[in-house]
C-alpha cells in the first residue's frame, strides 16, 4: 500500500495469544466511550482453601464504599475475576478496590474525556522513539478483546493506511517521514451494540549515531624515493569523522628533526564524506633521514589505523649492474608466477582447505553461543506427489546427511515442535535460537503459502543480521521470476544448487560446500553413521 511515498509492509497474525491484560499499576487512565476491563491479579500467595470468587467495590467520597453487581449499572458485567464495563463513561471514574478472600487489591481510575475533534485522545498516546533505518513495527492487536473484534483498522494522523478483519501488524525500515500519529482502531460488538477502542503511538523517528570508523587512504606501506638535499612532502589522507585525531610519529637518536615540520590538518566534504590530510615536510633530505619509518595514524575511540612511510634514495642507471638487474628481474616473475599459482589454487580449493584446518585444529564454533540448534531448515510443507523430492530432501535427505554423517543437530518443524503452538511466533523463536537458516527454495516453494515465512526470515538476515543464511536452489532459480527482491541480496557463495545426478555423495562439492557454510563443529557423528551416504568422488 503506498500513501505519499511511503511503502507500509502489514502482517496478518495467524493466533492470538490465551494471556489476558491484568492492570497490576494502581493509577488507571482511560477513555469515555470505550469498553474498559478491570481485572484482580490473582496473587502467587493465595491459599487453595481461600474463597475464589472476587467482590468489587467502589469508592466515593459522598457514597463511600460501595459493593457493585450486574445490577448497579446496565453497562457493568462481571466475569470470572473481571469487571467490564461496557461503555465507560465520566461517572465511572474513582477508586475500586478487588477481593478475593484475603486478599484485597486497590486501583484508581481516570476516566477522561473523548476528543471530538481527532481519532484519538492525546492523553492516551503511548511514545515510541525509532532511530532512522531501524526496524519500526506498530503492532495492532487486543488480547482480551480479540474474539469480538470484527475490523481493525490502522491511522496514520487520522489518515486510513489499512483495515483488516483480524490484527494488524507493520513493520518497515523507518524514515523520517514515517513520524506521526499510529492509532489502532478496534470495531466490534457485544449484545448487539458496536463499539470502537483506539491504541495510539506517537512514532518519533531520531537521527541515529553514524560514527564510522576511521580508515587511511592508500597502502599500510609506502616507499618514496627521494633524491638527498632536496625536499620532500609525504601527504596522509583518511575518511574520518569531524572530531577524529589525524598526526605523525616518527623517532630517532640523537635527532632534534631541525629539517622536519608538521602541517596543520586540513579537512574537506566529497560525495557526502568527510575527509582529512596531514602533510609531513622534510627539508633537503639527509643521508640519516633514509630507511627508517614516519608514521601516520587516525584515532578515535573505536578504531586505531597506521600507515608506514619510508623515505629510500633514488637509484641512478648505474647503481645496478644490467646482469643483476636482469636476473632480479626473472627472479621476481618467477616470484609472482609462483604466487599467483598458489593464490588461484588457493581460491579453487578453498572450501576443502577450510574443512581441512577445522578437522586439524578441532574448531568448534558452537560452544557456550547459547543456540539449541546448528540450522533451521525452511522448506515446503506440502508432501503432495508432484513436490515429493523436494519435501524428501528437507525432511530426510538433509537430516540423514548433517546429522548422522556429520554430527549436526538440525530443526525440522514438522518433526521438532508439537503442534498447537503459535506458528509464527514459533518460527520466530526457533530460527533466533539456531545458527544458521537453511532455506530449500523452489517454483513450488515460493508459489505455497510459505512464502511470507521466507520473507521474514530474509529480513532478520539482511535487516537485523541476526542470523546467516543459506540458500539451497531445488530449483533453479532462473526458472521463475518471483523471487522477493532480497533475495537478490544474498551473497552468491551463500547460494548452493542441488544436482540430483551430482550431489548424491556426502564426499561431493555440494556436501563440501554446505558444510563450509555450516558452523564448524568438533562433534562426532554415532558409530555406523559413517556410511550414511555412498562415498565416492562426485567432482
Amino acid at each position: 500500500m503506498h500513501r505519499g511515498g511511503l511503502f507500509l509492509t502489514l502482517l496478518l497474525l495467524m493466533v492470538t495469544r490465551d494471556s489476558e491484560t491484568c492492570f497490576s499499576r494502581p493509577n488507571i487512565s482511560a477513555v469515555e466511550g470505550e469498553p474498559f476491563f478491570l481485572k484482580h491479579c490473582s496473587s502467587s500467595h493465595t491459599s487453595e482453601n481461600e474463597e475464589t470468587s472476587v467482590r468489587w467495590y467502589k469508592s466515593s467520597k459522598s457514597n463511600g464504599r460501595t459493593e457493585l453487581n450486574p445490577s448497579s449499572s446496565p453497562r457493568i458485567t462481571m466475569y470470572d475475576n473481571t469487571l467490564e464495563f461496557w461503555p465507560l463513561e465520566l461517572e465511572d471514574q474513582g477508586s475500586y478496590f478487588s477481593q478475593m478472600g484475603n486478599d484485597t487489591q486497590e486501583r484508581t481510575l481516570t476516566v477522561t474525556r473523548r476528543n471530538t475533534h481527532s481519532c484519538f485522545n492525546e492523553k492516551q498516546v503511548t511514545s515510541k522513539p525509532v532511530e532512522v533505518e531501524k526496524a519500526l513495527e506498530i503492532p495492532c492487536t487486543n488480547d482480551y478483546y480479540q474474539k469480538l473484534i470484527k475490523k481493525t483498522s490502522l491511522y496514520k494522523n487520522c489518515e486510513k493506511l489499512a483495515e483488516d478483519n483480524s490484527s494488524l501488524f507493520m513493520r518497515k525500515n523507518a524514515e523520517f517521514s514515517d513520524q506521526g500519529f499510529y492509532s489502532c482502531v478496534f470495531s466490534l460488538y457485544h449484545n448487539g451494540k458496536s463499539y470502537n477502542i483506539t491504541k495510539t503511538y506517537n512514532i518519533i523517528v531520531t537521527k541515529g549515531q553514524k560514527n564510522m570508523a576511521p580508515v587511511l587512504i592508500g597502502p599500510k606501506i609506502n616507499y618514496v624515493e627521494v633524491e638527498l638535499g632536496k625536499d620532500v612532502q609525504l601527504n596522509c589522507s583518511a575518511l574520518m569523522n569531524e572530531n577524529d585525531i589525524i598526526y605523525w610519529s616518527f623517532w630517532k637518536e640523537m635527532d632534534q628533526f631541525s629539517n622536519i615540520q608538521e602541517e596543520g590538518k586540513k579537512t574537506w566534504i566529497s560525495e557526502g564524506k568527510s575527509y582529512a590530510s596531514k602533510i609531513l615536510r622534510i627539508e633537503k633530505v639527509k643521508e640519516n633521514d633514509l630507511s627508517f619509518s614516519y608514521n601516520c595514524t587516525v584515532v578515535n575511540q573505536e578504531k586505531t589505523d597506521t600507515s608506514m612511510f619510508i623515505l629510500l634514495r633514488k637509484a641512478s642507471k648505474d647503481d645496478i649492474p644490467g646482469d643483476i638487474f636482469t636476473g632480479g628481474m626473472i627472479v621476481a616473475i618467477l616470484i609472482s608466477v609462483v604466487v599467483v599459482c598458489l593464490v588461484i589454487m588457493g581460491i579453487i580449493y578453498r572450501v576443502d582447505l577450510a574443512l581441512f584446518y577445522r578437522k586439524l585444529m578441532r574448531r568448534d564454533e558452537t560452544l557456550k553461543d547459547g543456540k539449541t540448534y546448528d540450522a533451521f531448515v525452511s522448506y515446503l510443507k506440502d508432501g503432495c506427489s508432484e513436490n515429493a523430492e523436494e519435501y524428501t530432501f528437507a525432511v530426510e535427505t538433509l537430516p540423514r546427511v548433517l546429522e548422522k554423517h556429520f554430527g549436526y543437530k538440525l530443526c525440522i518443524f514438522e518433526r521438532d515442535v508439537v503442534p498447537g503452538g503459535a506458528v509464527v511466533d514459533e518460527i520466530h523463536s526457533l530460527i533466533e535460537k539456531s545458527r544458521r537458516l537453511i532455506i530449500v527454495l523452489s517454483k513450488s516453494y515460493m508459489s505455497n503459502e510459505v512464502r511470507y515465512e521466507l520473507e521474514s526470515e530474509l529480513h532478520e538476515a539482511l535487516v537485523e543480521r541476526k542470523i546467516k543464511i543459506i540458500l539451497i536452489e531445488f530449483t533453479p532459480a532462473t526458472e521463475f521470476s518471483f523471487l522477493p527482491q532480497s533475495v537478490k541480496l544474498l551473497k552468491s557463495h551463500r547460494v548452493l544448487q542441488w544436482k540430483a545426478g551430482k550431489s548424491l555423495s556426502s564426499n561431493s562439492r555440494f556436501w563440501k560446500d554446505l558444510l563450509y557454510l555450516m558452523p564448524a563443529k568438533a562433534t562426532k557423528p554415532s558409530k555406523g553413521e559413517s556410511e550414511a551416504l555412498p562415498i565416492f568422488s562426485a567432482y
